[in-house]
């Protein structure tokens, strides 16, 4: 990765550290949400939910955060962090459908999170 097409090393070191930062608490609120609560976020009530869906909306920052450093294409790296996040998403809607929520909010999720996945696919694609 070149300085000079990236941009300076202060703003590539903070991009990577970010993105790296988010995704790691990410993936520790939305796997162990407990943990994360009494050790991170620890405001009344303790919430599940609440937890699995900041995991995914920090996995997905964390995953624009990482692609800006791969890619320059502003679509590209929007689709990247928006499928991330959509996806877990789901999948927080598919593991907590019983705590509340819609019947719905699964399938709805879940097909936002493919429309996406399939945006990227096609923007990857037309990049090479």
């Amino acid at each position: 990765m070149s300085m000079r097409v990236r941009g300076s090393w202060y703003v590539v070191v903070v991009t990577a550290v970010a993105g790296v930062v988010n995704a790691v608490g990410g993936a520790w609120a939305f796997v162990a949400p407990r943990s994360f609560y009494e050790n991170v976020a620890s405001f009344e009530p303790y919430n599940l939910h609440l937890l699995h869906d900041l995991g995914a909306f920090q996995l997905g920052l964390g995953a624009a955060l990482l692609a800006a450093l791969a890619w320059r294409d502003a679509l590209l790296v929007a689709l990247a962090g928006g499928t991330v996040g959509a996806a877990v998403h789901f999948v927080s809607h598919l593991l907590d459908r019983d705590l509340g929520g819609r019947g719905s909010d699964p399938w709805t999720l879940g097909a936002l999170a493919l429309l996406l996945l399939v945006a990227f696919g096609l923007q990857l694609r037309r990049r090479s």
